[in-house]
């Protein structure tokens, strides 16, 4: 059985660049996540749930058929649809605004805390899910050699992923973010057989909160989906993941053109690797 825990702080649109605070940063590296509501207004979550309406048609154009599952690689990102359900990658060209949120600026105090001053760019996606009936997720760790692997059994901060919630979450069982506060902290690995309870790990919460909330979290930390038990749910979000900048471009990088780069303003191509702004 969950526990249904809250650990997060408020927001309300106007942020203070102040933050994080003390209380948000204890939080963040005991717990290895952390939830703030109210930190997309609700004029910028309408603009979004547009857009990625938008930008799931399009991508679907052509090239799928309703009936069946498909999965594509596009010039600009693969794309998952299952019935009423979607799942795209690499989304920062396909709408300007999925781009103005690579740093949004309420977010970028909070990079610059936790993760570095010059953070990098690593992936991004969007979640549409309408209905249940996709596969059991596992529980997981985020980075590449699943999960950072090749530094355990002490995985250090490397990635940090950040999540929009652009539909209400506040019920549980409609797919919500499940994780297992603390676990970045842990030396055990998961069982195969643990991994595959992903509606009963020991300690695991489901993430229940409004649109506009922002969840971030630590690349260690053990995660899922969660379960679909209800008959109207509904899992809208964003996902944008970020590193040091030390660290190698990830594939996504190589789907945009070099078009794409060399109109980033310079602020933002520095947030990519730097040979990646140079790809023909």
């Amino acid at each position: 059985m969950y526990n249904y825990v809250r650990v997060l702080l408020t927001n309300k649109f106007i942020m203070n660049h102040n933050l994080p605070t003390e209380d948000e940063l204890l939080l963040f590296n005991t717990q290895g996540y952390l939830v703030v509501n109210d930190f997309l207004p609700p004029d910028l979550v309408s603009r979004l749930l547009i857009c990625l309406e938008n930008t799931i048609r399009d991508r679907k154009k052509g090239d799928f058929d309703g009936a069946f599952r498909k999965e594509t690689l596009y010039p600009h990102g693969i794309t998952k649809i299952s019935g009423k359900n979607a799942r795209i990658f690499h989304i920062l060209n396909d709408n300007e605004l999925f781009l103005d949120m690579l740093d949004y600026p309420p977010l970028m105090p909070y990079l610059h805390s936790f993760l570095s001053e010059t953070p990098h760019f690593h992936a991004s996606d969007a979640i549409w899910e309408l209905e249940p009936g996709r596969d059991n997720p596992e529980w997981h760790r985020d980075g590449v050699g699943d999960g950072f692997s090749t530094f355990s059994p002490n995985i250090p901060l490397l990635q940090i992923k950040v999540g929009y919630l652009l539909s209400d979450m506040t019920k549980p069982d409609q797919g919500n973010l499940t994780l297992v506060p603390g676990s970045h902290t842990t030396t055990l690995d998961l069982t195969d057989t643990q991994k595959a309870r992903f509606d009963s790990l020991p300690g695991a919460i489901q993430i229940c909160e409004p649109s506009g909330t922002m969840i971030m979290f630590h690349n260690a930390i053990w995660h899922t989906s969660g379960p679909w038990r209800v008959k109207e749910g509904k899992r809208i979000m964003l996902y944008y993941a970020y590193e040091h900048n030390w660290m190698m471009a990830s594939p996504e990088h190589a789907f945009y053109r070099g078009t794409f780069y060399r109109n980033l303003s310079a602020e933002r191509q520095q947030m990519f690797h730097d040979f990646v702004v140079d790809l023909p």
